[in-house]
């Protein structure tokens, strides 16, 4: 009887040991989703901006039609690809991804900068609004790669610590760690600032 009693009590431990355990990875893969919606909820806000801001800047600077090109270029490239939770687990995938993000993001800066050569438009509220609203949206476009970074590294850890690892391999044999966020070269170069008059 005693033998049953320790064999009950250790499966019980063994139940409240592993049932957290086998709870976490669906809450943090969801987690790690819910961030990845809201990286491209941000980017989906900053291509719907832009057909606005190319057409406020093309009325005042015409003549700059390889930048709209860019641009408009950019943005279809990023729209043609997608990258939904279940690819995040594919570096190849997320990096393309990223790459098409950074290209549209290098063609919106040299907009900007063709911006600053036309006075009219720099005061013209339209673009102002335009402008902030781009800004606005970068900021919540690092805020959210920021949660999804975070989002990623807690379900990775979990992944691979123990007794996490153990629970994940035997009791969720299909999970794997997620893709993270790298920065592209071009966004670990340091930027030129000249002050010089030109």
């Amino acid at each position: 009887m005693k033998i049953l009693g320790f064999i009950v009590g250790a499966l019980l431990l063994l139940g409240v040991l592993i049932v957290p355990q086998y709870n976490k990875f669906p809450v943090l893969d969801e987690g790690v989703s819910e961030k990845w919606s809201q990286v491209q909820n941000q980017y989906k806000r900053r291509a719907d901006l832009i057909p606005n801001l190319v057409s406020t800047v093309q009325g005042y600077a015409s003549h700059e039609k390889s930048v709209f090109t860019e641009v408009t270029e950019a943005r279809s490239r990023v729209s043609n690809i997608t990258l939904d939770a279940s690819s995040l687990s594919d570096p190849a995938k997320v990096k393309a991804f990223l790459e098409a993000q950074n290209s549209l993001g290098g063609a919106l800066s040299r907009l900007m900068a063709v911006s600053e050569n036309y006075p009219q438009l720099k005061a013209d509220q339209n673009f102002i609004t335009l402008q902030n609203q781009l800004e606005g949206t970068e900021n919540r476009i690092s805020v959210a790669r920021k949660d999804y970074i975070t989002a990623v590294k807690e379900y990775n850890v979990a992944l691979r610590t123990f007794p996490g690892n153990l629970v994940a391999k035997f009791l969720h044999p299909s999970l794997s760690p997620k893709a993270n966020f790298e920065a592209s070269e071009a966004e670990q170069s340091v930027p030129t600032v000249s002050f010089e008059k030109k």
